[in-house]
């Protein structure tokens, strides 16, 4: 059966990536799904460092290509997201890298695998963050108390700030999908489904101007998105503490299986799951 491993936000730790490289060469998945926020802070983009970002590229692909070179017919698909704090001005270098077979370029594209279909999703509602590169209006133009609107915060590449204002993360996954059935479908997001155990942030009574910060930061639309097509399964990330707090890494939405492996702690959070069993998926951190 296919065995597949699931990781989000590594966030260009180094020994985080040794650690999935080595287990990826002893268990030979048949594919990884990367779930954003895979390289070293997208704020980097706005300082006077850029070699920082560029280093970290260096490492990952190098390792990527030494890995397909030994590993010959057993390299997985790794299909790829980048996630908010992922700057997008290094987009480009992902899309190299699908083009020369090493990873799955997934962000708002199609691929079929091993009879299933895969989506990526990478952007998420607004934040209190200035990066943008990632960020999209939920449902509406609504924000949460404290979070930045889209079109007032920084971006590393040149962006049509008054298009932006008008697109939401509904509208895009509408056209994305279309209107056909999704119950033999993989979703590989960023943000988790909103209101679930997925995405519940420590913000516990704190307020902003006297308005206590909703606790639960994922995506509605996603959320709804979920429950209205049924998707087989959806991988998410973005919220590190959520496992910690609630003490669930998966969740069932109707017949969806929905799971996210971010993680608060040092280690690498893996998830593993056969894509004919995905019930049977395990969790497990790696010192």
């Amino acid at each position: 059966m296919p065995l597949c491993f699931f990781v989000s936000d590594l966030h260009g730790k180094i020994e985080r990536y040794r650690k999935l490289f080595a287990q990826i060469k002893t268990e030979k998945p048949a594919a990884i799904f990367l779930g954003g926020d895979l390289l070293p802070s997208g704020l980097f983009s706005f300082t006077s460092n850029p070699d920082v970002p560029e280093d970290f590229i260096e490492f990952l692909f190098k390792n990527l290509s030494e890995l397909k070179s030994d590993m010959g017919d057993d390299y997985p698909q790794i299909f790829t997201i980048l996630g908010n704090d992922d700057g997008k001005s290094l987009e480009t270098e992902f899309i190299k890298a699908d083009a020369e077979g090493l990873i799955v370029y997934a962000h708002n594209k199609k691929t079929l695998f091993y009879g299933f279909t895969i989506y990526g999703y990478a952007y998420i509602p607004p934040t209190p963050f200035m990066l943008k590169d990632w960020e999209r209006y939920d449902v509406s133009q609504y924000i949460d108390p404290g979070c930045i609107a889209p079109e007032d915060g920084s971006f590393s590449v040149e962006t049509d700030i008054k298009l932006n204002k008008y697109k939401t993360i509904k509208k895009d996954l509408d056209k994305l999908t279309g209107t056909g059935d999704l119950s033999n479908s993989i979703f590989l997001f960023h943000a988790p489904p909103y209101k679930t155990n997925l995405d519940r942030a420590a913000l516990d009574g704190k307020m902003i101007d006297h308005v206590p910060l909703d606790v639960h930061i994922g995506s509605i639309a996603i959320k709804r998105f979920i429950e209205n097509r049924q998707p087989y399964i959806t991988l998410h990330g973005h919220v590190h503490e959520s496992t910690t707090l609630t003490g669930k890494w998966k969740e069932n939405i109707g017949k969806t299986l929905a799971m996210n492996a971010a993680h608060n702690g040092p280690e690498l959070s893996l998830i593993r799951f056969d894509l004919h069993a995905p019930d049977k998926a395990t969790r497990e951190l790696i010192f």
